[in-house]
Formats: structure tokens, sequence, C-alpha cells
């Protein structure tokens, strides 16, 4: 499954350079994500690569998968290697703050880097059928918020469960678990 991010959350286009790629796909049991994604050149987060707490403060790509009933994952991969995947249930309600991927990222040109995540079946919202993403670069006033797709709004809300796309059938299919 593709998925383009090349919109500003109010709806209004990103210009060229902001646009995002995300690829998913099922490999062993696994929900697999590449990232390629401009480098805004951001300060890393002050902690080594890994999971890390607050990284929508950053330079950050992310992924909400959602189920019925409210549940969701947020996945948020930077371009320094720092990722933070969260189970909710209910708007901004963590059940789970640890969920354990494995992530890696590479800048091999100066202002593009990729990523790719393994997410374990087991972490995924059982139903599983929607999905959003999102970024975030820049400080300051100079910050932006973009969407695949975009909820409006006074100011940027990227936790809009009713703003959101149905996954790719085939995709589903090839999970381990029933949808």
């Amino acid at each position: 499954m593709h998925i383009v991010v090349d919109h500003l959350w109010d709806g209004s286009p990103a210009t060229p350079a902001e646009r995002i790629t995300l690829d998913l796909r099922v490999r062993a049991g696994a929900l697999e994500l590449d990232v390629d994604a401009p480098f805004h050149g951001d300060p890393a987060p002050p902690h080594p690569p890994g999971s890390t707490p607050g990284l929508w403060n950053f330079e950050v790509v992310e992924l909400f998968l959602h189920a019925p009933g409210d549940r969701y994952l947020e996945i948020e991969l930077g371009p320094h290697g720092h990722w933070l995947a969260l189970q909710l249930h209910g708007v901004r309600n963590i059940i789970d703050p640890a969920v354990a991927i494995a992530f890696t990222a590479t800048r091999s040109e100066p202002h593009r880097w990729r990523g790719s995540a393994s997410i374990p079946a087991s972490a995924l919202p059982p139903g599983l059928a929607r999905w959003n993403a999102h970024a975030i670069h820049d400080q300051g006033e100079a910050r932006r918020h973009l969407s695949a797709l975009p909820a409006g709004g006074a100011r940027p809300d990227f936790h809009r469960p009713d703003v959101t796309a149905a996954l790719d059938p085939a995709l589903l299919r090839d999970l381990s678990f029933k949808t």
C-alpha cells in the first residue's frame, strides 16, 4: 500500500520539496513500513536513537492505524533513528507507551532520509481497518504540520479517528490475524 503526505494539516498543498511517501506491506507476520522523506535539518532529540518519548516535538513522520472502538496505534519515525510507538484506546488515551518495533533510518542524500520499520502483528489493534499519516518539521514559527488526509480545524490535531481512510484489503488479508 502506498501513501503520500503532500498537504498541510488545514488542507492547503505542501510544497513539492515536503512530499513524503510511505509504503506498507506484510512480511513474516509483521507490518513493514518504509518512509522516504525530505530531511529538513532539524536537530536530533537529546537521546540516543531508539524509543523516544515526546518525539512529536522533533522532525518526524507519523502513521496512525485505527481499529473499531477507538483503538489505534501511533507510530512515529525520525530521521536520526528515533522512534515511538503508542497503543491508544480513546483519543490521546495511551494504554501502552512502550510498544516495541524495529526501526532504522539513513540519510544518503543531503536533503532526504529513508526509514524502515517492522511492527509485529501482535502490536496492531484488533480489527485494524483505517489509517492516516502525518509529518512535522521545523521549529518555532516556521513549524509545519503535514497530513495525507487533512482534518482542518483551528489548529493541527492528528488524533482524529474521524479523518481516516480504509486500509488496502489486500494488506489486511496478508496479516496473520483476523480483522
